[in-house]
């Protein structure tokens, strides 16, 4: 039992689903959150996240196994207990009205307030100090219903910051968000979780994202195991490629990112270096081309510092010289529909 003592979640053999008399969504789960650890649990539409994540909060009770919050089973803690070891953040929509930012991170102390919620000095503190924490400083007294989708889920955490919980699980905290404010989501739930000495467990779909952030990472999907690891360890052994890949779309070990496979038409020789280098290549596989060194007819010359930096010949003879990507990629598919 000393090593559960060490640990803030820990599953042992659990086992999940809505109905007993049904077939499980997973079996054998056997996970950890360690303090200050930041965990993202990632899998498609239907693997089951939202119920793992409902589970380990207590809203769903497991099949079978258990789920440990420190040395107690959560089955066993009363729900005002509860309360005061996990904080739950859920994908919904927020929609509420007349309600302020200081009013909704004030229902974090709900615990310790008790019915009336009568606030103490403390915790007026902890709620404008929890507000500054997540980026809202000067918004105290906004309207939730006033601030935008990013703003609202920053509001969300600082809630459950101030519910004092040694754990916060969320549930696609991101889901509603344009990526920019995914991106400041994603980092100020890392920076809490090392500076708070907080376990932070999320679902998310957000591959990429994920990858750069996380400490560890689930996999999850139908019919599969789910998976534990650090990202890199994750993607060395494929399992991106095992959970994710499908027909035409493939993960890249090496840039850790989705290519869509596009049915090469035709090969063509691209000469430079350097980020536009890079730009047109992605440009020529999008239209059907794979770059090779030589062998092709046609060449793509990248240059550097000069009035039209793009150039296609055809057998060493100059077709086109261009200054953007998509003048060039207009010319060779013209080029390579005149003279294939």
């Amino acid at each position: 039992m000393q090593q559960t003592k060490k640990l803030f979640l820990r599953t042992d053999q659990l086992t999940i689903g809505y109905d007993k008399q049904a077939l499980p969504l997973h079996e054998n789960i056997n996970v950890s959150v360690k303090p200050g650890q930041f965990t993202c649990l990632l899998g498609p539409n239907g693997a089951g996240k939202s119920t793992l994540i409902k589970t380990l909060c207590g809203f769903i009770k497991p099949m079978s196994g258990q789920v440990w919050y420190g040395n107690e089973k959560i089955e066993r803690i009363p729900e005002a207990q509860r309360a005061k070891k996990i904080s739950v953040v859920l994908t919904d929509r927020l929609d509420v009205q007349n309600l302020s930012v200081f009013e909704l991170v004030a229902l974090g102390r709900t615990p310790y307030t008790g019915f009336f919620g009568k606030l103490l000095p403390r915790d007026i503190q902890l709620v404008y100090h929890a507000i500054e924490e997540v980026g809202l400083k000067g918004y105290t007294q906004k309207s939730i219903d006033k601030m935008s989708d990013g703003e609202r889920q920053k509001a969300m955490i600082a809630k459950a910051l101030v519910q004092e919980t040694p754990f916060i699980i969320l549930d696609e905290p991101a889901a509603f968000l344009d990526l920019p404010a995914k991106i400041e989501i994603m980092q100020l739930l890392r920076r809490l979780s090392k500076e708070k000495n907080r376990g932070i467990l999320l679902s998310t779909h957000d591959l990429e994202m994920a990858l750069q952030t996380a400490d560890k990472i689930w996999l999850m999907a139908q019919g599969k195991t789910l998976q534990e690891g650090i990202p890199e360890d994750l993607v060395l052994n494929n399992q991106f490629k095992h959970f994710f890949e499908r027909e035409g779309i493939q993960f890249d070990n090496y840039t850790g990112t989705f290519k869509y496979h596009k049915q090469i038409q035709h090969k063509i020789n691209l000469k430079g270096e350097g980020n536009a280098c890079n730009w047109v290549a992605r440009a020529l596989h999008r239209i059907g081309f794979a770059t090779v060194d030589e062998g092709s007819k046609y060449t793509v010359q990248i240059y550097h510092n000069v009035p039209s930096q793009f150039a296609l010949y055809h057998s060493n003879k100059l077709v086109l010289r261009c200054n953007t990507i998509e003048e060039l990629m207009e010319g060779v598919v013209r080029a390579v529909a005149a003279k294939p």
